[in-house]
């Protein structure tokens, strides 16, 4: 998907779809090379237009049914579905015009029935009849399939085989499977090399930026989006990796701006409205959260990945604009979803507690005990919501009691028993607290803390700014 990135930004690639679609808006036949039409249906689909895809990929097989690029186009589309007989069949078709082709598709198509182990050697076997001056392609070819399906530390074994590639393209790829294996610093090292020799591409800044946000160096990110942005104002990634981390530092106002951006670009993606909302309850704005919240509950398939944290944010939004019975209506939707049910059943209590409900709350909270087998995580996250609902002492209590039963390194929680401790106007515990929160999980310190500080304090800094407010104050 890399090189598919790369070529839909090109200015070849952008001529090709600017005659395709003149021809589709004026009603003309158009003759086009059928593998261009491919692309085209790549670039559709990638984009979430699928009904164009099917447009443009059914004209490249009417011009040619053994075109290997519309071929490839349907079993891959097979392989989404989970059809592996009616992909093996293509797969066939595909060998006879094109070997090579056909055999990383047969490749995929196990990675897909997830026998990773199993295309490893299928390809390792393959690698036999490779001839030494296709090697180092061929190498790169197998690892950008595995680095496709997230299968990391194959892609990884199979960049060790190459004999000293240099190419920008290899190097993308090592920086993007070292993301992929979570050592940001290392892929951001890449990238950065990778600007120096383009420093006009959207498409390395906007993975710098990534890396850097994954290494929760947000400003950073930030900047690295706003480059990508200066180049391309309507690159839609580009703008979602600067409202994200904007919404990261807790900037929800800039956020909501760069999210609301990104959905007149993306104006079928739910994902763009969902953050939207998540902005506006951040903001205290509920109506308006629920207005985008559910204009994304419109938009997301049945399967969307997005349906139950768009029915969670709905549930908090009408908890907060005093409709129980339209929250508990979003926590019910989620029952037959593929969704942290524990996480629900709290919310559910959290709604009973809102609503002056406390044994209904009781009963959801014990549920949610229930379903995590006494977590330790869930006990924390029942303590959180009574807090929210201003049950400052009971929270307090059970936050001391919380810690003594937990290990030595655990990291969550301390940044709540501090805002229960200001609360309870117990300062030297709050100072206590609030250091042990920015010391032990800084993420959580700046997201629960970080609005009592001015904008840009890094959590680090937190103990010392609040220790000089308390002497003035004294």
């Amino acid at each position: 998907m890399t090189d598919d990135l790369a070529y839909f930004q090109s200015e070849e690639f952008r001529q090709i779809l600017k005659r395709y679609e003149e021809s589709v808006q004026q009603g003309h036949s158009i003759y086009m090379d059928a593998d261009d039409l491919a692309d085209i249906a790549d670039y559709y689909q990638y984009y979430g237009r699928s009904d164009d895809a099917d447009r443009a990929i059914n004209l490249a097989l009417e011009y040619n049914p053994e075109a290997v690029g519309p071929l490839l186009y349907k079993a891959r589309e097979a392989l989404s579905l989970r059809d592996f007989d009616t992909a093996r069949a293509y797969a066939g078709h595909i060998e006879a015009v094109d070997r090579q082709e056909g055999l990383y598709l047969y490749g995929e198509i196990l990675i897909c029935e997830g026998k990773v182990e199993e295309a490893d050697a299928y390809f390792i076997e393959q690698a036999k009849d490779i001839m030494p001056d296709e090697w180092t392609d061929y190498v790169y070819d197998v690892a950008n399939i595995f680095s496709d399906y997230n299968a990391f530390d194959k892609a990884f074994e199979w960049m060790a085989r190459s004999q000293g590639d240099d190419s920008d393209d290899f190097k993308e790829l090592m920086a993007r499977t070292l993301f992929g294996l979570g050592k940001y610093k290392d892929s951001e090292r890449i990238f950065n090399e990778l600007i120096d020799h383009d420093p006009f591409s959207i498409r390395y800044w906007n993975a710098l930026a990534n890396a850097q946000f994954m290494n929760e160096d947000y400003q950073a990110a930030i900047t690295s989006s706003e480059y990508a942005i200066a180049i391309d104002p309507n690159d839609a990634e580009s703008l979602l990796s600067k409202a994200n981390s904007l919404y990261s530092l807790g900037n929800y106002e800039s956020a909501l701006e760069y999210f609301r951006k990104y959905s007149v670009i993306m104006d079928e993606d739910e994902f763009g409205y969902l953050h939207q909302g998540t902005c506006l309850i951040n903001l205290d704005r509920f109506e308006e959260a629920i207005q985008v919240l559910e204009k994304a509950e419109y938009l997301a398939e049945d399967d969307s990945p997005y349906l139950p944290e768009i029915c969670q944010e709905l549930a908090f939004a009408y908890t907060e604009t005093k409709q129980p019975e339209r929250a508990l209506y979003y926590i019910d939707k989620t029952k037959d979803m593929d969704c942290d049910h524990v996480n629900m059943e709290i919310i559910r209590g959290h709604v009973y507690l809102a609503s002056q409900r406390p044994e209904e709350a009781e009963e959801a909270f014990k549920t949610a005990l229930r379903l995590s087998d006494n977590s330790q995580k869930t006990m924390l996250r029942i303590i959180v919501s009574l807090y929210d609902n201003r049950y400052v002492h009971t929270s307090y209590v059970l936050l001391k009691n919380f810690f003594r039963h937990v290990d030595k390194d655990w990291k969550e929680g301390f940044s709540y028993m501090a805002l229960c401790c200001m609360d309870m106007k117990k300062t030297d515990e709050f100072l206590y607290y609030l250091k042990k929160a920015a010391e032990v999980n800084p993420k959580e310190a700046r997201t629960v803390l970080g609005s009592y500080f001015p904008e840009g304090t890094a959590p680090q800094d937190y103990y010392t700014y609040m220790s000089n407010q308390t002497k003035t104050e004294q």
